[in-house]
């Protein structure tokens, strides 16, 4: 037995054994090393993804839960929705807001998950909840996207006569309307509509994102609204709105009127502490278009914008620009951060803009209208206005000629009086103010107080007017033009102007 031990003990250990392992290791290491890095590296990242799930697990944010801010409260999912992106949920929204119709009014959650629908309508009392990678996406295809009359107050339909298409989500004679949530998305999935509408292929004006007609005590915050097929965030003859803490989002380039929001004959708005970026204007208000608008009858009233940053379409894609200047419009790509007009024939009064940062855009402000209109803008503050590479800063223009069909009436001249512009600040801007009012619409009581743009353009005439009369109060850069007053802080006359109706304007687009 010691005799077996001792000979094993003496072949398992001779010299020559132990130089042939230490020869195969390297050997083996090297033929393997790919495989071998290979299981390290899952190793590693297995370790990693273990660590990062125990710390969330226990000390990562919990997942936020939904609040009750209604009595009676439903899921969506109860409804038999499916939110995978693929299964169509039509029905299922249909039935649950039934549902709150029919229970008197209530709260429908819509919980993470992608929740693919054709359009559908809201009811009155009810709280739609868009919960934390909540997305509601909207079926791309045009087919299932219902057609409804022109708006009473345009005509006939935007882009086509006759129908248009109705919005993704749409409520009309409603009361007591809420859509919040935790930053859940409304995904138009535009795309397919604006690469239809650049070949000519849709047979009606495209629809909204979201539109509530006739109804008030609106309440839109905290979610994000995104990819438009058109405007995006439309009340129309609304009051008492309120959209507070939305994202609004739209490609800057190849996503034609896709504006933000775009109240329409509306009253008692507020429009707060939100972003805004999209490849039309940011915010537009309306009131109807030429005759249309004018028997309508319905101003856009009481309106508050406050604490907002836009950024609005700088450079127009190329297809797009080639549609428009075959309608001999090339002046409707020029978007703004915040509008007024065109369509405004309803008139537009009461409105104050105030703490606005327009960034990277083609126009800061702009009134827009013309002959045809009729309608008035007046009574219009902006106070505390920030420009950041804005091409122009501040634009009223009085030819936008663009009508709904031949009978508009050309002696309908609108009426633009009472604006004012407090505290202006910018950099990068080229030119900071351009009023172009006419022989037939003048612009009058403009003031100016408080500005200071930083300049990128070198010729003479950057503060550009025709037909305005108005003012200046205390020192303002860069130096106003010749047709308004100029008046110390005292309120003395430094300078009166030489005349209102020299044209001391420069075309550039």
């Amino acid at each position: 037995m010691v005799d077996s031990l001792r000979f094993s003990r003496s072949t398992s250990f001779r010299p020559d054994s132990r130089r042939t392992l230490l020869q195969w290791i390297p050997q083996f290491l090297s033929f393997h090393r790919t495989p071998l890095a290979l299981i390290w590296a899952l190793g590693f990242v297995f370790i990693i993804a273990w660590q990062r799930a125990a710390v969330d697990r226990f000390w990562g944010p919990p997942a936020r839960s939904i609040p009750r801010l209604r009595p009676l409260v439903f899921n969506l999912a109860d409804f038999g929705a499916v939110g995978d992106g693929i299964t169509v949920n039509t029905k299922a929204f249909e039935r649950a807001v039934s549902e709150i119709w029919r229970r008197g009014g209530g709260q429908l959650n819509v919980e993470a998950g992608r929740w693919l629908t054709a359009p559908f309508n809201l009811t009155s009392h009810m709280t739609l909840f868009l919960a934390q990678n909540a997305v509601i996406l909207g079926i791309d295809d045009e087919n299932h996207w219902l057609l409804m009359p022109p708006l009473p107050s345009y005509g006939f339909g935007r882009e086509r006569a006759g129908p248009r298409y109705g919005s993704l989500i749409h409520g009309q004679n409603l009361t007591d309307v809420v859509i919040t949530g935790h930053n859940g998305t409304i995904n138009g999935q535009g795309q397919t509509w604006w690469t239809k509408y650049r070949k000519n292929l849709l047979n009606y004006t495209r629809g909204p994102l979201l539109q509530l007609m006739w109804s008030r005590d609106i309440h839109i915050s905290d979610v994000t609204l995104r990819d438009s097929p058109f405007w995006t965030l439309h009340p129309y003859d609304c009051q008492n709105v309120t959209i507070s803490n939305v994202t609004i989002l739209a490609p800057l380039s190849g996503a034609p009127n896709t504006d933000g929001i775009d109240p329409d004959s509306c009253k008692n708005v507020l429009i707060e502490n939100s972003y805004i970026s999209v490849g039309d204007d940011g915010i537009a208000i309306k009131s109807g278009w030429d005759q249309y608008g004018i028997a309508y009858g319905r101003p856009s009233a009481n309106i508050l914008i406050r604490n907002v940053v836009v950024r609005s379409m700088i450079r127009s894609d190329d297809s797009y620009v080639a549609i428009l200047l075959l309608k001999n419009s090339d002046d409707r790509i020029r978007f703004a951060g915040v509008s007024i007009g065109s369509e405004m024939s309803g008139g537009v009064t009461n409105v104050t803009v105030e703490n606005l940062l327009v960034w990277n855009s083609k126009r800061g402000i702009r009134i827009k209208t013309s002959a045809g209109r009729g309608g008035f803008v007046q009574h219009i503050t902006y106070q505390n206005l920030t420009l950041d590479n804005v091409r122009v800063g501040i634009v009223i223009k009085t030819d936008y000629n663009e009508h709904p069909d031949e009978g508009y009436n050309p002696n309908a001249l609108p009426l633009i009086e009472d604006i004012r512009f407090d505290g202006i600040r910018g950099q990068g801007v080229r030119i900071p103010v351009r009023i172009y009012g006419s022989q037939e619409i003048p612009v009058r009581n403009v003031s100016f107080k408080d500005m200071l743009v930083g300049i990128t353009y070198k010729k003479k005439r950057i503060f550009q007017c025709s037909y305005v009369q108005g003012h200046v109060i205390g020192k303002i850069f860069p130096a106003p033009c010749e047709n308004l007053d100029v008046y110390d802080e005292q309120g003395r006359l430094v300078r009166p102007s030489t005349s209102q109706s020299s044209d001391d304007t420069e075309y550039d687009p």
